[in-house]
Formats: structure tokens, sequence, C-alpha cells
């Protein structure tokens, strides 16, 4: 019996990265997990590979095509829940699309302006849409529902870009007003810090197998730390909090696939 046996989760941009390991973490511990995303099809990384790795871990996944910059995508995925189950007990705001090509440093006159939607349009405004549509059937859960919005140290000193900044500051507000509107409802929400994560992304970008990023966490050590959220007994004390992924992965005793714990990550302002 898995911890979250029963409990009903969407994870936004799964076909990949932090949200395909958070999908298949809480399969492990039983969970249904809606899995969001473009891509589809029988390629490694795709919303139903996910689905797939999310049965196999466990649990049972449910591959849904949804671009998270149409509004209507959005709301259809949530009407399917509903439809489905009419309740919600986890929502993981994940889904994050990378500036092509992707904005490493330098100044923001240099980047193409569309870097702002990018990063803040997909990585925050549709966070709020997805988070508007779930809350309801977050209502109408009998856990101890909540929302988990992967965030970023970048939200608190300079990384990447100023779009990127931007983008993740603000969705830390966006977590901490939640959390106090939310709270007469009975319902959490939390940011997560990642540190430097092993994503399919900047192994390509390295060039270094995630075996030999021992500085690195992996996507899975990081939704262990989502699942073990979604199952500790006080979510509401944790409200509109920044959690830092190497602090709950102390906490809950979390390693990784190569049995290691989630390296910590360099915490600076500014």
């Amino acid at each position: 019996m898995g911890t979250l046996d029963g409990r009903i989760a969407v994870v936004t941009g799964a076909s990949r990265g932090i949200g395909r390991g958070t999908a298949i973490a809480l399969g492990e511990q039983g969970a249904t997990v809606y899995v969001t995303g473009r891509t589809t099809g029988a390629g490694e990384l795709t919303i139903d590979a996910t689905a797939r790795l999310v049965d196999e871990a466990g649990g049972v996944g449910i591959a849904v095509q949804t671009d998270h910059g149409d509004d209507e995508q959005i709301a259809a995925l949530f009407d399917r829940v509903r439809t489905d189950h009419g309740r919600l007990d986890l929502l993981v705001n994940n889904v994050y699309k990378i500036p092509d090509p992707p904005a490493w440093g330098g100044g923001f006159w240099e980047h193409p302006i569309s870097i702002w939607d990018d990063q803040v349009g997909i990585g925050l405004r549709s966070h709020y849409v997805a988070s508007w549509h779930a809350a309801p059937l977050l209502f109408a859960s009998d856990a101890d529902a909540f929302i988990c919005n992967v965030s970023s140290p970048g939200g608190q000193s300079y990384h990447f870009s100023s779009s990127y900044g931007a983008g993740k500051a603000g969705l830390d507000r966006l977590t901490a007003d939640m959390a106090v509107e939310l709270r007469e409802k009975g319902v959490a929400a939390v940011a997560l810090y990642p540190g430097t994560v092993s994503t399919e992304f900047i192994i390509d970008a390295l060039g270094t197998p995630a075996t030999e990023m021992a500085e690195a966490q992996t996507p899975l050590a990081v939704g262990r730390t989502i699942a073990a959220l979604a199952a500790a007994i006080d979510p509401m004390e944790r409200s509109g909090t920044i959690q830092w992924v190497e602090d709950l992965a102390e906490e809950f005793g979390i390693v990784d696939e190569y049995d290691r714990r989630p390296a910590p990550y360099p915490r600076r302002l500014r």
C-alpha cells in the first residue's frame, strides 16, 4: 500500500524533467496521476511514456495532451478530472517553456521580447489559470489537498535572465498569497525550490551523464520530496512557505534512484 493510494493528482509539464520525475514518484506511492504536456506518441519524452512509467511504478497514469498556453485546453483538463473523479487532491504546477534559444546571461535587451511570454506566461500565468480551475476540485477533496508550485532559487537571486527571475519571484509571491486565500478552505499551497537538477535539457547542455552529476538533484528525487509533502500530516503548517528540496530530503529520508541524498544548493540573495 502506497502512502498516496486513492489520491488524485495533476502534474503539469510532465513529458520530461521534474514533471516526469514527480509523476513517477507519485505513482510509486499509488496515486492516480494526470500527466499533461504537448508531446504525445511512442517517443521516450512524451506524456504517454510518462503515464506508462507511472503505471509501472505502481500508480495509474493518465496522459492528457494540454498546451498550457491555451486557457481552453487547461479548462478542458480539469473538466476531465471533474468528470472522472469529482475532486482533486494535489496540483503540481510545473510546466515551463525553455526559450529557443535559451536565455542564459546577457542583457535583457539582447533577448527577444517573446522570452517574457515563455518564462512568465507559461512559467507563471499558466499556473494561475490551472490553480483557478483546480480550486473547486481541491475544495471537494476529502484528503489534505494542496498546490505545489515548482519554483526556483532564481526567485531570490540572479539566474539566467531578468525575465526568469521575474517569473520565479512572481510565483513565490503568488504561492504566499494563494495560501492566505485558501486557508479558510483547508487547502495548502507551497513553493518548491529544487537546486541544480539533472533534467534532459541540462544533461544535453553539459554533456554529462546523470550518474556522474553528483552535485545535481535528479528529477525523481525532486518528485519524491513532493510525494512526501503530499503524504505529510501537517500541510497547512507549511502553507505559504518555500520548501527546499534538500531540506525535505533530510526530513523525510529521501534518496534518489542512485541511493544518493539530493545535493544542497547555495543559498544567496541577489
